[in-house]
């Protein structure tokens, strides 16, 4: 469902993710970015170099440290991204239009709870 609300804009379900950690947190490293991700350096490096190809993030020397190179998200992979969450939010409420609405909440709630490290 995730891939097929961005698949017009020609953008995976990492590659989106990878998009959203920019723009909340910007100027990370690759090695900062697949530790958030769950996947390799190699596998980060792969999907910046793709969304760099894209023109969608830039990366830039950290200030501090000239060997360190930063990824941000240029206009272009703002104005991208902001179409995307647009898209996703519509597959979401699709998905969740097949439950009754307190089942929704239930699992609104239940799903906080694993976030923050409730009992249920």
């Amino acid at each position: 469902m995730l891939d097929g609300a961005l698949r017009e804009f020609g953008i995976t379900s990492a590659q989106y993710l990878l998009l959203s950690l920019v723009s909340r947190e910007g100027g990370l490293t690759s090695a900062d970015l697949a530790r958030r991700s769950f996947v390799t350096s190699q596998a980060m490096n792969e999907s910046i170099a793709a969304l760099a190809q894209k023109k969608l993030v830039r990366r830039a020397e950290d200030r501090k440290d000239r060997r360190v190179l930063l990824v941000s998200l240029n206009a272009e992979g703002k104005r991208v991204l902001d179409a995307c969450e647009r898209a996703v939010d519509a597959a979401e409420a699709e998905f969740f239009s097949r439950l009754k609405p307190a089942k929704v909440a239930l699992l609104r709630s239940l799903l906080s709870a694993l976030i923050d490290g409730e009992d249920a």
